[in-house]
């Protein structure tokens, strides 16, 4: 058996008509299609990600998964990261193991390949997972209601393309505050903007990215959607540029929420989180967090993860 990359038009015909009914949402086979094509092909895809399948000795396609190279800074160094997602076995070939051998391959390939950490976002059967190696991570939710950030007037405005660079500089201002975090690189930036732009994460709502400007620089930035179905906005992330733009940032986010009664989403880092009021908080059923170390770097990283104050350090614009 072996590990093969599977071009982006064989996992269109070969992968994606089994798997949209569990990932294609309320979007057309088409468009499913036109997505996974949109992030192969883009600066990102060709890059730093890959589909991938595990071939029998017939040449049959038994399963497959997609890998999402990052790097991840903590405690001064520099470690890089595979992210393993949209793990599947065809209905026909379950049950014989072809995952869990996958995975195991994998994880050697990029170990010998220089690899810290692998890591993942599980929505079913963790402990399949654990079995393999990868630690669970902390992994909460958070719900505040909107009335609780008071109603400080500030001038706020909507995030437009030219705004980026500064929302990303204002991003780097933020992160050197916390332990550890995922590096963002014009490429990753590029793939976040791309997949907000599909609607991957909140395909039922309206995405609401606002900022507050300072001169011609961003102070503070908050992106996420707005979903009145739920009376929520829901945080994908938010960052500030010094202490005074956080004091911001709890305004901002009651901008973003406008006439909704609740503000929801993954339990921001803990420099953070500092800036708002306490929320209702709750482990989440989905999404889980995991990592596996591959050296001993990356179990130094794990260890660093998992420790109480440095936890819930992934925000959602880093799902995969």
């Amino acid at each position: 058996m072996r590990l093969e990359i599977i071009d982006p038009q064989t996992y269109v015909r070969e992968v994606l008509p089994l798997t949209s009914a569990l990932w294609a949402g309320e979007r057309s086979f088409d468009r499913y299609v036109e997505h996974t094509l949109e992030i192969a092909r883009s600066g990102y895809g060709r890059r730093h990600y890959r589909t991938v399948g595990l071939y029998d000795e017939a040449e049959q396609l038994v399963a497959s998964f997609k890998r999402y190279e990052r790097t991840i800074v903590g405690a001064g160094e520099r470690l890089r990261a595979t992210g393993i997602g949209a793990v599947y076995t065809p209905p026909a070939m379950r049950g014989r193991g072809y995952a869990s051998a996958m995975l195991a391959m994998e994880l050697d390939r990029a170990r010998n390949d220089g690899v810290d950490v692998a890591y993942l976002f599980s929505d079913i059967r963790p402990q399949f997972y654990q079995d393999i190696g990868f630690v669970p991570l902390s992994s909460r939710s958070m719900s505040l209601r909107s009335d609780t950030l008071g109603n400080t007037r500030i001038e706020v405005a909507r995030l437009e393309e030219t705004d980026w660079t500064g929302v990303a500089r204002c991003f780097e201002l933020a992160e050197r505050q916390r332990a550890w975090g995922f590096v963002r690189t014009p490429l990753v930036w590029s793939w976040i903007r791309l997949r907000m732009r599909q609607g991957a994460e909140h395909p039922s709502s309206v995405e609401t990215n606002l900022v507050v400007r300072r001169g011609r620089a961003i102070a503070a930035y908050v992106l996420g959607a707005r979903a009145p179905q739920h009376d929520a906005f829901v945080l994908d992330e938010y960052g500030f540029a010094d202490a005074e733009a956080a004091a911001l940032v709890p305004a901002l986010l009651r901008s973003a929420a406008g006439d909704l009664r609740r503000i929801t989403g993954w339990l921001a880092p803990q420099f953070a989180r500092d800036t708002l009021p306490r929320a209702a908080v709750r482990k989440r059923s989905t999404a889980l967090f995991m990592a596996a170390p591959l050296s001993q770097a990356g179990k130094g990283w794990v260890e660093l993860a998992s420790a109480p104050k440095s936890a819930d350090g992934v925000w959602s614009t880093d799902h995969i």
